[in-house]
């Protein structure tokens, strides 16, 4: 009988990777790219300033639970971390001036603070602060979108009590983007794009009666891997900016140098 834990262990033998047919790389709406962050030509003209107020969590999500309700949400909430990331890594850093916003009441008290100092010890000569730049383009949106379940499948097969099986599930993360003027308030640019965020678990058992059918012996063994939600946003956040990019220069906003 033991000669059968080999065969289980072999079915069930893999690497910790996700299969490559359950992954996909993130595509525009209706408009799929190729391209990444350090292929965009250098901008025609100095870099544009930009500011990124938020970029939130706009789907109300939990995370899946088949137990207890889960508190945790689907997705992460700090997603103006990775927009600002690929704004500053966009063209290797030659198309946009990211301006801070999210945590501005943060260098209004520190300026605050740095201005009474001076005004305190350097009275009448106190060196006056440079002013803060303005940004001339506002980044406005969010995670609009997260469907649980958009494909589910799997496969499996039994012989005499040896079997083996696979599933795998598809969820898709949905991020829209808009880049506003600040001197007119018109939304110059709007982008949305998707990535789909994959489960996969595969196992093999045995089932087996031995000693005339007196006794019975079983062996199960199994893995499962799930892609990182946080990495999946991340990389649908970098295909929208690719796009947002392209997009304005089909529409005559900017030019490739």
């Amino acid at each position: 009988m033991w000669k059968l834990l080999p065969l289980v262990l072999l079915l069930a033998a893999c690497t910790s990777k996700l299969p490559d047919k359950y992954q996909s790389n993130p595509s525009v709406q209706d408009n799929p790219q190729g391209y990444e962050l350090r292929d965009i030509p250098e901008l025609a003209g100095p870099p544009m300033s930009i500011g990124v107020y938020s970029f939130t969590d706009k789907t109300g999500q939990r995370k899946p639970s088949e137990g207890a309700a889960n508190l945790s949400s689907a997705v992460t909430q700090g997603a103006e971390v990775w927009v600002i990331d690929a704004l500053l890594e966009t063209g290797a850093g030659n198309w946009f001036e990211v301006v801070e916003r999210s945590g501005m009441d943060n260098i209004i008290k520190e300026r605050q603070l740095i201005r009474s100092t001076r005004e305190n010890y350097e009275k009448d000569n106190a060196t006056p602060l440079q002013p803060m730049k303005f940004a001339g383009l506002i980044l406005e949106g969010g995670i609009i979108g997260y469907d649980s379940n958009t494909t589910t499948g799997g496969s499996g097969a039994r012989y005499f009590g040896i079997g083996t099986s696979q599933e795998y599930r598809i969820d898709t993360v949905t991020v829209g983007m808009r880049i506003v003027s600040v001197s007119t308030g018109r939304v110059l640019l709007s982008v949305a794009a998707e990535k789909s965020i994959a489960s996969y678990r595969t196992g093999a058992d045995v089932f087996k009666f031995i000693e005339l059918g007196t006794r019975s012996v079983e062996v199960e063994t199994g893995y499962s891997v799930n892609e990182p939600t946080n990495l999946a946003v991340r990389a649908a956040i970098e295909a929208t900016v690719i796009e947002m990019v392209y997009e304005g220069v089909r529409k005559g906003l900017w030019n490739f140098k």
